[in-house]
């Protein structure tokens, strides 16, 4: 395995994290109106994610790092062309970091709810856009000879891609409550438990919906192994279903988990190696060589990854057991 290979694994690597843990903060926090009935309540969901939500995103921090040293041409092509998308990503997580903070610096109810609807908003552009701009990676955009991008903002908004958008949003929204039913307890836990059997059914449709049209309207299947990944995170989705009927939810979440991370996966292996598709002419497509920094840029950031990706690791699991317990009332904090 040469180095370009395999920086392209560790990217994908940091997007199947950023997904997984990312993917349960925007699902609470799309859930965070829904689910809380009063300011205690909602606190309670908010606190289930606080000593996390910022150190999750870290992931997409290190993975738009990750992707700018070792494959600048991709990160270039991919920040321009996808300006606006990816512009209203940003806007959407400043707006639900702001609401994190400034939610608790005044008591009224007004200002309260109004940050509430904030933390949704974020949650759920983040959601659908992170759908759309993967899809989009999958099926292709205009792109040209010299690697630029020569479509618009409404060339990503293909049915195609709306669907892969849905797809992320309930998938996500299910992977938030299947992890609120195990950090709350009583009847918020039931809450949240009867959230995911709805919201879970609603990511099998639009899942089986997606995959269909991916064999219609990409190449992923005819590379075997990733159209058996997608299937798989298909299975792997019902039968997190079935475990949540069966009040499961532990195993539930880990199930869900494996279907995000099957999902991230099939994704990039149905797009290697490439790393854009050109809708325009194949042989315009962005791939891990073309597209990549010099050997020696590759091999100096390998021995820094492989120094310090375990440390962090390593730290993140900490917090993570530290903070392990289920949040209830007598728990509360502003």
């Amino acid at each position: 395995m040469d180095l370009n290979i395999l920086w392209f694994i560790l990217i994908t690597v940091l997007f199947v994290g950023f997904f997984f843990l990312e993917g349960f903060d925007f699902g609470v926090g799309i859930l965070l109106p829904f689910l809380g009935k009063n300011d205690k309540e909602r606190r309670i969901i908010i606190n289930t994610i606080g000593p996390h939500w910022d150190g999750n995103e870290v992931w997409l921090i290190t993975a738009g790092g990750a992707m700018f040293a070792a494959f600048p041409n991709w990160y270039a092509t991919l920040f321009s062309g996808f300006f606006l998308a990816l512009f209203l990503v940003l806007v959407a997580v400043i707006i639900r970091g702001v609401a994190f903070e400034f939610r608790s610096s005044d008591s009224s109810p007004r200002w309260r709810g109004t940050w509430d609807w904030m933390i949704f908003t974020g949650s759920f552009l983040s959601a659908l856009l992170w759908g759309v701009a993967m899809t989009n990676l999958l099926r292709g955009v205009p792109i040209d000879a010299k690697m630029h991008y020569v479509g618009t903002f409404f060339d990503l908004l293909s049915p195609y891609a709306i669907v892969g958008g849905l797809a992320t949003l309930f998938v996500f929204i299910f992977h938030g409550a299947l992890y609120l039913s195990l950090k709350t307890t009583g009847e918020m836990a039931e809450r949240a438990s009867k959230a995911a059997q709805s919201t879970g059914l609603l990511a099998i449709l639009v899942i089986l919906l997606l995959a269909g049209l991916t064999y219609l309207q990409t190449d992923l299947f005819l590379s075997h192994g990733a159209g058996i990944t997608l299937i798989a995170s298909g299975v792997a989705l019902i039968l997190a279903n079935v475990l949540i009927r069966f009040r499961k939810v532990g195993w539930a979440f880990v199930t869900n988990g494996l279907t995000i991370l099957l999902f991230t996966v099939s994704l990039f292996w149905g797009i290697f190696p490439r790393v854009m598709v050109s809708s325009l002419n194949a042989e315009w497509s962005l791939n891990i060589y073309n597209a990549s920094s010099s050997p020696y840029t590759l091999k100096i950031m390998t021995i820094i990854a492989l120094t310090m990706v375990p440390i962090v690791l390593l730290y993140q699991g900490w917090t993570y057991w530290v903070f392990r317990k289920r949040v209830t009332e007598k728990d509360l904090h502003y």
